[in-house]
C-alpha cells in the first residue's frame, strides 16, 4: 500500500497503559496485514459481528493514537496496518468503523487503506473520490440496522 504522508509519530504523549494496548494492537495488525486480501478480510469481518458502527472521534482517536504510537504506521508505507490497527482499537470498544483497501481512481496506480465513518475518509489528506475501495468490512449489518429503528423510534 502506498501514501504520499508521512504523520506524526509521537508516543509519549499516550499513558504508559494506553501506549502498551496500542503497541499489542499494531504487532498484532502488521501480522495480519502481510496476508492474503481475502484472509485480511474474513478475519476483519468476523471481528467486526457484534460491533455498533463507530462514532467519526472513535475512530479518529484510534487512528491518532496508531500513528502516535507506532513509526512504521505513521509511515508512507503504513496505510495497512494503520488501517486494521486502528478497526482493531475501536473494536476494543465496542465499534467498529468502516475498513476500505482500495486503489487510486487516477494514475499512476498506488493501493491504500483507510477508514471511514457515515461514508466520509477519517482524518485522510485525499479528496472523497480519490480511491476505489476493492474491499470493505463494515460493522455487523443487524447492528447497523437496530440502530436505524432506535434512530427511527426517536423520530416517531
Amino acid at each position: 500500500m502506498t501514501s504520499e504522508q508521512v504523520l506524526r509519530h509521537d508516543p509519549g504523549r499516550l499513558g504508559v497503559r494506553r501506549r502498551l494496548v496500542v503497541r499489542a494492537v499494531v504487532a498484532v495488525a502488521r501480522l495480519l496485514a502481510v496476508q492474503r486480501p481475502d484472509r485480511i478480510r474474513r478475519v476483519l469481518h468476523r471481528l467486526s459481528r457484534g460491533a455498533r458502527p463507530a462514532s467519526r472521534a472513535e475512530a479518529a482517536a484510534a487512528r491518532r493514537d496508531t500513528v502516535m504510537t507506532s513509526a512504521f504506521c505513521s509511515g508512507p508505507l503504513g496505510c495497512l496496518p494503520r488501517s486494521i490497527a486502528t478497526v482493531l482499537l475501536c473494536r476494543l470498544t465496542g465499534s467498529w468503523p468502516v475498513w476500505h483497501a482500495g486503489v487510486r481512481r487516477y494514475p499512476p496506480f498506488g493501493a491504500h487503506a483507510w477508514v471511514s465513518v457515515d461514508g466520509v475518509a477519517v482524518d485522510e489528506p485525499y479528496p472523497e473520490d480519490f480511491h476505489i475501495p476493492l474491499l470493505t468490512v463494515a460493522a455487523d449489518e443487524r447492528v447497523v440496522e437496530e440502530r436505524v429503528v432506535e434512530g427511527l423510534r426517536e423520530f416517531g
